[in-house]
């Protein structure tokens, strides 16, 4: 198969082409991950979330080119709310990003598809093709929209979180769970006022629980702290590789289970629909001759017998 020679040399078209299967083609997708999954997860991934208009896309774009002079292959997948007319996902963030593509940074975007479970799946198997690919750090850009980035924390080695002296109360308005995922917090777009305040607030506020995340300051317009985030993520990389073996091995046991889930779901829905004793219930259930419990609990015992 030529698309995996192609992949190992780190080919563009090979790696859009592996993840639009990946997205798109699960017949496909199944046999290529088949044969790529042996060398995969070496590569640290890092994941980037926060409000809307924190700036996200510039900083990364920034951030890819300081990494990739600290002697590393970064690569990003920016996860997009999904375009609704085609269902693809929009492009804004590339055209944002084009200077770290000129670096020799692969970047892509994947669409969010509004279900949970199909980003963790796509975004899995996209990092899969990178690894593969040789990529490594692989940074991933969420949307910023509550669920996806509680999902993105879960399947990153390192999490950033982004906030900027724009958001409004400062503070106050945080959501909760952006307190609790963070390992490096930044404060971008620095060099706008309430900078200093905001960053007292997230150093008071996040820095002093146990977990002792890192507070930074970050300006794309000045260009200022973009180099020291980038070499506190290389030394983080280090460190974060000991505790990465453990927590692949939960990922690993997380996604077997939802694949033997998913497949079960997809059984008994297929099930159901020819199933005699699901149609009998179905009309009593209908009818007002039983409730919802007992049918589910009749048609259940017939389908596990």
């Amino acid at each position: 198969m030529d698309l995996l020679d192609d992949l190992k040399k780190g080919k563009r078209g090979a790696i859009a082409k592996a993840i639009s299967m990946v997205e798109n083609d699960q017949k496909e997708s199944k046999k290529l991950l088949k044969k790529i999954f042996k060398d995969t997860g070496n590569s640290i991934v890092i994941g980037i979330t926060g409000p809307a208009g924190a700036g996200k896309s510039s900083l990364i774009n920034k951030t890819a080119v300081a990494l990739k002079k600290l002697g590393t292959k970064p690569a990003v997948l920016a996860v997009d709310p999904t375009s609704h007319v085609t269902g693809g996902a929009i492009l804004g963030d590339r055209v944002r990003m084009s200077e770290s593509t000129d670096s020799g940074t692969y970047i892509r975007s994947i669409a969010s598809r509004g279900a949970t479970g199909a980003v963790s799946r796509s975004l899995r198997n996209s990092i899969r093709v990178l690894e593969y690919s040789g990529f490594n750090p692989i940074l991933i850009e969420s949307v910023g929209a509550g669920q996806t980035e509680v999902e993105i924390s879960n399947i990153a080695d390192i999490t950033v979180v982004v906030f900027n002296p724009n958001t409004g109360d400062s503070i106050q308005t945080i959501k909760a769970g952006l307190t609790e995922i963070g390992d490096i917090y930044l404060v971008n777009k620095s060099d706008l006022t309430g900078t200093n305040q905001l960053y007292d607030a997230v150093r008071d506020f996040i820095g002093d629980s146990e977990r002792n995340p890192t507070i930074l300051k970050t300006s794309v317009k000045k260009n200022s702290g973009i180099t020291e985030f980038a070499k506190t993520l290389k030394k983080m990389m280090a460190s974060k590789k000991e505790l990465k073996k453990e927590k692949d091995q939960e990922r690993l046991e997380a996604e077997l289970k939802e694949i033997i889930l998913n497949n079960i779901k997809e059984k008994i829905d297929g099930m159901l629909d020819s199933d005699k004793i699901f149609s009998k219930y179905l009309k009593k259930l209908q009818t007002k001759n039983s409730d919802p419990f007992e049918a589910g609990d009749k048609i259940t015992k017939s389908l596990l017998k």
